[in-house]
């Protein structure tokens, strides 16, 4: 197929190129509207794309990029813009397919416990919807009210969660895929067992937008609960962290989140959002604990009998427990600062890395010191969700592009030597990318080349992301 360098074609010719496929109101160059699509959350150089289009159909989904193939031009793909990595970022040649307006609940199975959606529905819309109906989406994170559940499955999005009900991945039963080419490939598998051959639809979950554009899913649901307890825990260790959580996963079914924060995260965390100290005195480490079941009082007295036999057992220090949602919520708001944190530090290195728990306290302590020495004016901030080994570190604000890039080598060169994953939940996006030989071997990073060209011959679908483009 013969195709047309985006540089040598005007802007109008794809317009009227796009003209067979979507309506005029589809087809956006107004500035006010590209600026607000001119990149994502993270700190990559933000470009407004020359138009912004804006499908309503996955059939319409797949005519764009059919057009788009033909004529070489690239794509960026972009859902809520709540990445951290760059992945929705416009390069200065990619127009934007926003799937804004793909944003159906198709179907609520309510006897199964599945839905089926678009890709463009904001994780917050979904979560309410179903629990209307009697059941729960379990994913959840801090951007609930903008993020999109095809970018949670493109990025293979984890959260406060996954302790207990796993990551995007393991709730996706099936989607559906545009290809480059312009094809619909339908995968809406609604059955947990289906051994029908290779499971194409984690080539995609993940794949940050490369190999396709998920237009459906079929999702997994959860029985709704209908009784949350939440405690905050101040901890003389980290070690007693480790030791914490394993004991209540032993010992709590309905343990649904772990989330660790270490002293300086809480003394930030205090400051941008003027919440009061939780504890008489500061502590090393402090542990954020949920359960999510169906018996409130049976449930509290479980968590309450535990913490209390941690706190003989030395390895809570004091603790607070919710007796109302509202002070669930008010104990949440220390975790969920991270939004006024990142104002607060810009520019700033955030990570996600994926720490080995046996080498997380190590981790910590070798990277806090290494980044306290080298940028002493700087905020070096430790938190997670440490019951699945998942730690965000973040750095700022650092004044030059110079200083973050020698602080990312700080943080990923350690992850690589205790054989961590340099992202475990944003995905690697632009940001990353350089990077991605800490985690992945030579020979997996060759595979992922070979299924790029396969899958998209033409190189428009997210070019530049996770891998240089060949």
């Amino acid at each position: 197929m013969q195709t047309i360098s985006r540089q040598d074609m005007p802007v109008q010719d794809l317009v009227d190129a796009l003209a067979g496929v979507l309506s005029p109101a589809q087809i956006v160059r107004d500035p006010g509207v590209t600026a607000s699509h001119a990149g994502d959350w993270s700190e990559a150089p933000r470009h407004a794309p020359a138009l912004v289009v804006f499908p309503r159909t996955p059939q319409e989904v797949a005519g764009v990029l059919a057009v788009c193939s033909r004529l070489g031009q690239p794509v960026a793909i972009q859902g809520g813009l709540t990445g951290l990595a760059g992945g929705a970022t416009p390069s200065g040649v990619e127009v934007a397919l926003s799937l804004a307006k793909l944003n159906t609940i198709e179907d609520i199975d309510t006897v199964g416990g599945t839905a089926v959606v678009q890709a463009g529905v904001v994780l917050e819309q979904l979560q309410q919807r179903v629990e209307a109906e009697g059941w729960s989406f379990p994913l959840d994170l801090g951007a609930r009210g903008s993020c999109q559940v095809g970018g949670n499955a493109a990025t293979n999005a984890g959260g406060n969660r996954v302790i207990r009900f796993g990551t995007m991945r393991d709730l996706v039963l099936g989607l559906e895929v545009a290809l480059p080419d312009g094809r619909l490939m339908t995968m809406l598998n609604r059955v947990t067992k289906n051994t029908t051959g290779v499971d194409l639809k984690h080539l995609f979950i993940g794949a940050e937008g490369t190999l396709g554009v998920i237009t459906r899913l079929v999702l997994k649901l959860s029985p709704r609960a209908t009784a949350a307890n939440t405690a905050l825990c101040a901890l003389p260790s980290f070690d007693a962290a480790t030791h914490l959580v394993r004991d209540l996963r032993c010992a709590l079914p309905a343990l649904s989140a772990f989330e660790v924060m270490w002293d300086d995260y809480l003394e930030a965390a205090m400051e941008v959002t003027r919440l009061r100290q939780p504890f008489d005195a500061p502590h090393p480490v402090y542990v954020l604990v949920e359960t999510l079941g169906a018996n409130d009082e049976r449930d509290r007295e479980a968590l309450e009998r535990e913490l209390g036999e941690a706190l003989e057992q030395g390895l809570i220090s004091d603790v607070v427990v919710a007796q109302s949602v509202e002070d669930g919520k008010k104990l949440w708001a220390y975790r969920e600062s991270i939004g006024e944190l990142l104002g607060q530090l810009k520019p700033f290195a955030a990570f996600d890395v994926g720490i080995p728990m046996a080498a997380m306290d190590a981790f910590v302590e070798s990277v806090g010191s290494e980044l306290e020495r080298r940028f002493p004016a700087q905020r070096h901030l430790f938190f997670g969700h440490i019951g699945d080994g998942n730690l965000h570190v973040l750095s700022g604000p650092h004044a030059s592009p110079d200083s973050l890039h020698q602080v990312e080598e700080v943080v990923y060169a350690a992850t690589g030597r205790v054989g961590g994953s340099i992202s475990a939940e944003h995905g690697i996006g632009v940001v990353k990318k350089e990077f991605l030989a800490h985690s992945r071997s030579p020979v997996e990073i060759e595979l992922m080349h070979s299924l790029k060209a396969l899958l998209d011959p033409a190189g428009i679908l997210n070019p530049g992301r996770i891998l240089d483009t060949a």
